[in-house]
C-alpha cells in the first residue's frame, strides 16, 4: 500500500484492514445474536477510537468501505445499516445480497431445498467458467465432515440465524435432506437480506444511501454471485436509490481485480473513486 501511494498509483489514504475471522467463522462485522454486536463495536467504538488517535478525516466523506466476497457482503451491509456514517461502499463479488438467489437457491420458494432445485436437479455452487466444479450438496457435506464451526455455511448461520435453545444458531437447512427451515429464513430476510432491507426501508434510507453503493462482480463469478447482484440492482432501482453496478465480462471470483499485468487494477480504480468523493476536483495521475 505504501509503495503504491508513493508512486501515486493509489491516492494518499489511511487504510484500515479489518480481520473478521473467528472461532465460528467470519463475523462479517454484522450485528448478530450469536457472534455479538460487531457492527456496533466497529462503528461506535473502534472507528471513533482510531479517529481520536490518528489524523483521520472524521466525517462521512472521509470514511469508505471496500471488501471482497464475504468482505464485500460485510461492506455492503454496513453501508446499508449505517448509511450516515460512511461516504460510500465499493463491495466486490459480495456474498448473496438478495436471498431469492442465495448462490442459486431461492430461499423463499415453497419447499425450498439447499441441495435440489424444484426439478430435483443438484444445485451448482462452484464453476470454472462453463465447467461445474462442485454442487451445494457436495460442499455442505464436505463442510459437515470437517466440523460444525468455521466453514462457510456455518459462518452464515452464526451471523444470520436466530439463537436456538442450545445456545447455537438454528440451522437454516437440514444437513441430511437439504430441507430449508422457513422460520429461520424469515429471520434471515428481516435482518440480513440487503435487497429486502433496501426495499422495506427505502423511504428512510434514500437520502443517506443515495449514490453510495458501487458494486463490481464478474459475469463468470466462481460462486455465481453475479446473480444476486442483478437482483440487488433491481431492488435499488425500484427503491429509487441511486447505485452503480459493474459486471466485468468473463471475470471470476479470483481474477476480478486483474487488468493486463496489474493484479490490483480494480483496487486502484476504487481507491481513486473514493478519493474523488473525499477530495472533489482531485485528478488521478496519468499512468
Amino acid at each position: 500500500i505504501s509503495a503504491m501511494m508513493a508512486d501515486r498509483s493509489l491516492p494518499p489514504m489511511i487504510w484500515v484492514f479489518l480481520d473478521h475471522s473467528g472461532a465460528t467463522g467470519t463475523n462479517e462485522f454484522a450485528d448478530s445474536v450469536n457472534n455479538g454486536p460487531w457492527g456496533k463495536a466497529l462503528t461506535e467504538e473502534l472507528i471513533p477510537a482510531l479517529e481520536r488517535q490518528y489524523a483521520m478525516d472524521a466525517r462521512p466523506s472521509g470514511r469508505f468501505l471496500t471488501g471482497h466476497s464475504s468482505g464485500g457482503w460485510s461492506t455492503l451491509w454496513l453501508q446499508v445499516r449505517y448509511p450516515k456514517l460512511f461516504g460510500g461502499s465499493w463491495p466486490t463479488s459480495p456474498d448473496p445480497s438478495d436471498f431469492h438467489n442465495f448462490t442459486n437457491i431461492d430461499l423463499y420458494a415453497p419447499g425450498a431445498n439447499f441441495y435440489r432445485d424444484a426439478k430435483g436437479q443438484p444445485i451448482p455452487l462452484v464453476r470454472d467458467h462453463g465447467k461445474l466444479i462442485a454442487t451445494m450438496e457436495q460442499f455442505a457435506r464436505a463442510e459437515a465432515v470437517l466440523g460444525p464451526y468455521g466453514g462457510q455455511i456455518a459462518s452464515f448461520e452464526w451471523v444470520f440465524s436466530p439463537r436456538g435453545a442450545d445456545g447455537r444458531p438454528v440451522p437454516v437447512f437440514d444437513r441430511a435432506t437439504g430441507k430449508v427451515d422457513p422460520a429461520v429464513v424469515a429471520y434471515w430476510r428481516d435482518n440480513y437480506d440487503v435487497a429486502n432491507i433496501v426495499t422495506r426501508d427505502a423511504a428512510a434510507l434514500r437520502r443517506d444511501l443515495d449514490g453510495k453503493i458501487h458494486l463490481t462482480v464478474g459475469t463468470a463469478d466462481t460462486f455465481y454471485l453475479d446473480g444476486p447482484a442483478h437482483l440487488l440492482e433491481a431492488a435499488m432501482a425500484k427503491a429509487r436509490i441511486k447505485a452503480s453496478f459493474t459486471y466485468l465480462p468473463d471475470k471470476t471470483h479470483f481474477d476480478l481485480y486483474v487488468r493486463g499485468d496489474d493484479k490490483m487494477a480494480l483496487m486502484k480504480d476504487n481507491a481513486w473513486a473514493m478519493y474523488a468523493v473525499a477530495r472533489p476536483g482531485a485528478k488521478r495521475p496519468a499512468p
